[in-house]
């Protein structure tokens, strides 16, 4: 719609920033919706621009998933693969456990899947009978070839 060069107006963002910037405004044309973006590139077409706000946005849009559905609240290290593995663990848990959910025909959505899980991942019960609401009794015929910490 316009791509204008503007200078910032208030006291003290004139001061931090002087230079002139690039104000863009974009119609998008399926929804009609006016978008307004401010850039410091003056060289870059107007739509490439957008383009690239658009890609920012969807990667924004990604970690804002990844911090909901593969609960990374934090990353353990700082270096590029250090974060790369983690997304990558996290994705591979939350893939598995959606094939599970799949393959068990549970109705539950994959959220209160993750917390019932979350709740019983050291009782030693199959699956299924962890989600069908049914009480398990381990046999004590079973043998069982672990070691007991507690049996001195």
């Amino acid at each position: 719609m316009c791509d204008q060069l503007i200078a910032l107006s208030g006291h003290y963002s004139r001061q931090s920033y002087p230079e002139l910037l690039r104000r863009i405004r974009y119609k998008v044309p399926d929804t009609g919706k006016t978008l307004v973006f401010l850039s410091n590139h003056k060289t870059l077409p107007a739509l490439t621009i957008c383009a690239l706000y658009k890609s920012r946005w969807e990667i924004e849009q990604f970690f804002r998933w990844i911090k909901q559905n593969l609960r990374i609240k934090s990353f353990y290290g700082t270096s590029e693969n250090a974060v790369k593995t983690q997304i990558w663990i996290a994705v591979s848990v939350y893939v598995q456990i959606a094939i599970i959910k799949k393959r068990l025909n549970l109705e539950m959505s994959l959220y209160t899947f993750l917390q019932i899980l979350s709740v019983t991942a050291f009782e030693k019960m199959p699956l299924q009978q962890a989600f069908a609401g049914t009480e398990y009794s381990m046999s004590t015929e079973q043998v069982c070839n672990q070691l007991n910490l507690f049996d001195y």
